[in-house]
């Protein structure tokens, strides 16, 4: 068949019924965060891939479709509108960035498609509750606020926050500011970092004069990375600790000789944990493709079992909209060793949220 006639069948094809299970992703596989982005498609592909040698769904099999959106919210949007109208998916998946979400938000309202598993624990995705919207990891929030809590049971208090200057690192920021409130304490510094290009002969030394004992730092890996150099150059010994969108081991090699003692959030178990099964079974996977299991990794697999989940229970002749039910209509779902659940007033899925510390052979461990 011509290119041009191939087309055509698509572009004739209902909105409402799909042949094969194509799935969208728009996510910045280059840009400051495509190491972070990289393994968790990886991971995610531990699961599609095993699903689809078995047979797929239904007899169906999973493809993913991933476009570059370089890390920039406008692209973001302008992938998302070529997958859910050109390509014609039948749900978007593991996204990155909380700017980058918000871009496309009006795009899965107006068709009705579900996003599963956005790669961000903005609050924003969370509360209220979006239709179209299933998160399958905590929020940053939580995450934020476990950091300075731990913090001060280390007995630092003098704490530094340093977040990017959008939607991002102003919910971090947030959360943050709740662990503060609780102790009843004010951070020595709050500082808005550019999310592009942060500079950090400004940041550094707003940290340094307030002689921070820790930092609280919000934004992408490379924006972390950067930041922790020019403090350790500055010759500062602060603990940093950042979130977990930034718990990849692209993280680690970014940070190169800086990276012992970092802490970094997670928002799922240990890869090195045995009393999950579910993380063994990535492990033994991810084994068999001659990978190493990261956080990151564990998240993107996490996140293809709840898809794959909402595939299979909206049956054999899959809709948007039976997707969408599918998926609302997941309760205690034992992924192995952890429940995951949504309905009409909740679609956070998985509320876990630990920390973790990079050791000298620059591997997390809790």
């Amino acid at each position: 068949m011509k290119k041009w006639m191939a087309a055509a069948v698509l572009a004739a094809a209902p909105l409402c019924a799909f042949s094969q299970l194509l799935i969208g992703q728009t996510a910045g596989f280059t840009g400051p965060v495509s190491a972070g982005v990289k393994e968790i498609t990886a991971g995610a592909k531990l699961w599609i891939d095993s699903i689809n040698a078995k047979g797929g769904v239904h007899g169906q099999k999973i493809e993913l479709v991933s476009l570059d959106d370089k890390f920039e919210p406008p692209l973001a949007a302008a992938n998302a509108k070529v997958l859910i109208e050109e390509k014609n998916v039948l749900a978007m998946f593991l996204n990155r960035g909380t700017p980058h979400t918000e871009a496309f938000i009006p795009l899965l309202e107006a068709h009705g498609v579900a996003l599963v598993a956005p790669s961000t624990g903005a609050m924003l995705l969370h509360h209220p509750v979006r239709k179209t919207i299933f998160n399958v990891r905590s929020t940053y929030q939580r995450e934020a606020e476990k950091a300075v809590s731990h913090l001060l049971t280390m007995g630092m208090t003098r704490i530094a926050v340093v977040h990017a200057d959008d939607t991002f690192g102003l919910d971090g920021l947030e959360g943050a500011s709740k662990g503060f409130a609780k102790a009843k304490l004010e951070p020595v510094a709050v500082i808005a970092a550019d999310r592009g290009k942060p500079d950090y002969t400004k940041i550094i030394p707003a940290i340094t004069s307030k002689d921070a004992q820790a930092v609280v730092w919000i934004a992408s890996a490379n924006g972390v990375a950067g930041g922790v150099k020019a403090l350790r150059a500055a010759k500062s010994a602060a603990q940093v600790v950042t979130l977990s969108n930034n718990a990849s081991g692209g993280f680690i090699k970014s940070l190169g000789e800086n990276a012992h003692g970092v802490i970094v959030a997670q928002v799922f178990p240990s890869v090195r944990t045995f009393a999950y099964p579910f993380v063994q079974e990535a492990a033994a996977l991810a084994k068999e493709k001659k990978l190493e299991l990261s956080p990151q990794m564990l998240e993107g697999y996490t996140a293809a079992k709840v898809l794959v989940e909402g595939l299979r229970r909206a049956g054999p002749n899959p809709t948007r909209a039976k997707v969408i039910a599918a998926l609302e209509g997941i309760r205690k779902y034992d992924l192995g060793g952890l429940e995951v659940s949504y309905g009409p007033d909740d679609h956070t899925g998985l509320d876990f949220a630990d920390l973790s510390i990079i050791d000298a052979e620059s591997k997390f461990v809790r």
